[in-house]
């Protein structure tokens, strides 16, 4: 990149505001929503960031939409870190939130702070969000003491598929508010809401002061998030109730490869115009 281009880029970046979990808690008070989706490389980070999305998350998700699993569980330290790293580099404004993936977060304490340090050593993300609730209190203690933000993850626990007996609505509605304030009074900074009536949604977020996402929760939580793949159709099998589809670039990157198969089968492509002389 050429000096030019480069304090181009600096100067750009430095006329916009990282959200930071301070920023978090003042929109919070402010009654401003939240937006958050996942991303798991450069280039659909660096549109995310550009739309203004508030936080972005490298979800243990990757397994599933990314590397074809049927759980979270097969995703690695290791490949959480290899996307993570191309995340934060691109994401200028968003804060880069990173999934601890399984066993990482039920190991000892010990681990668990090694594993979330690597997160802020290694790649430019900001946090870690940990699966479990009052549970995990003593976890989120010892990560926010180290100087680590945490993110809670409280309701339909993906890690837990196969304890649970799969994907279920979760509606103990004491248990889970008691999940997120014991979180929330260990050091989270923010609390993810997974798959909850509304009405347990609203208790929760009333019953905390800091930021709530809801993801299957209704709306009256702080934030929202969605997996990015499942929001611009390019999931492919069964997609949960709670997505709405804001795009369908599975159907335009079906109809762009179907263009160019016929166009290199007909001769038609390269032209001319595109080809050296």
């Amino acid at each position: 990149m050429s000096e030019a281009r480069q304090n181009s880029a600096a100067e750009t970046t430095a006329k916009v505001p990282r959200v930071t979990t301070k920023s978090l808690q003042r929109s919070r008070e402010r009654g401003e929503k939240l937006t958050m989706l996942t991303a798991y490389d450069f280039p659909t980070a660096k549109l995310l960031d550009e739309a203004g999305i508030d936080l972005l998350l490298v979800g243990d998700s990757l397994a599933m939409v990314v590397g074809g699993h049927e759980t979270t569980l097969p995703v690695t330290m290791d490949q959480i870190l290899y996307h993570a790293e191309m995340v934060g580099r691109a994401a200028k404004r968003a804060m880069v939130v990173v999934d601890l993936p399984f066993p990482e977060g039920q190991l000892s304490i010990n681990r668990t702070l090694e594993s979330a340090a690597r997160v802020l050593k290694e790649t430019q993300c900001h946090a870690v969000k940990l699966e479990g609730g009052a549970e995990q209190a003593e976890r989120i203690s010892a990560l926010a003491t180290a100087g680590i933000p945490v993110m809670a993850h409280v309701g339909l626990r993906p890690q837990n598929v196969h304890l649970d007996g799969g994907y279920r609505v979760q509606r103990d509605q004491q248990r889970l508010v008691d999940d997120a304030l014991a979180a929330e009074q260990a050091g989270a900074f923010c609390v993810l809401i997974e798959c909850v009536p509304p009405a347990i949604a609203q208790a929760i977020d009333q019953a905390v002061a800091v930021p709530t996402i809801g993801i299957g929760a209704g709306n009256q939580t702080t934030g929202q998030v969605l997996v990015t793949h499942d929001m611009i159709g390019l999931t492919t099998g069964y997609t949960p109730k709670f997505v709405r589809q804001f795009g369908n670039v599975g159907e335009q990157i079906r109809a762009a490869a179907t263009e160019y198969r016929d166009a290199v089968c007909s001769g038609e492509f390269p032209a001319e115009s595109e080809s050296f002389k």
